[in-house]
């Protein structure tokens, strides 16, 4: 019986480490580096935004939640391009005319780019759309969805 009392104290203190610690003790995940074309032809390097807040948003066209999460993705736009946001949505291996069509059908503000081969999503861990990838200073602040919004705020306090 000591041992499991003994067990329980070390898990208890390890989870406290982890959740009252400063996010800055822990490493933190570089943003990986990446050029793809835009709908438009036009190169997206993310070596151009070293010192920004980028957005990255991955989708497809064929995806249910993709499309209906479209007007969240117009509303952080809106409310945080004015003040610095860059924002991009990677489209993953679809033909750049279908991409296009889409972008236009559905009014889209920020910029559309082709992963073509998926090799971005892939340097980006993705395993499912949508996903969103804060990224600030070169850095990953977050890859948890539900954590953008929250985030957003506190880096864009006015």
């Amino acid at each position: 019986m000591p041992n499991r009392h003994l067990h329980v104290y070390w898990v208890t203190a390890i989870l406290l480490v982890f959740l009252l610690a400063p996010s800055g003790c822990f490493a933190q995940e570089q943003a990986p580096r990446f050029s793809i074309r835009d709908v438009n032809g036009r190169i997206f390097s993310m070596n151009d935004y070293g010192k920004k807040t980028v957005l990255l948003i991955f989708s497809t066209t064929w995806c249910p939640s993709c499309r209906t999460e479209i007007p969240h993705f117009k509303q952080i736009y809106q409310t945080y391009s004015h003040r610095g946001l860059e924002m991009a949505n990677i489209d993953i291996q679809e033909s750049r005319d279908k991409v296009a069509r889409f972008a236009t059908k559905n009014q889209l503000p920020y910029r559309i780019l082709l992963d073509e081969k998926g090799d971005v999503a892939s340097a980006y861990g993705i395993v499912g759309v949508p996903a969103m990838i804060l990224i600030k200073d070169g850095v990953v602040v977050t890859r948890n969805y539900r954590l953008v919004d929250g985030t957003l705020e506190k880096l864009f306090r006015k």
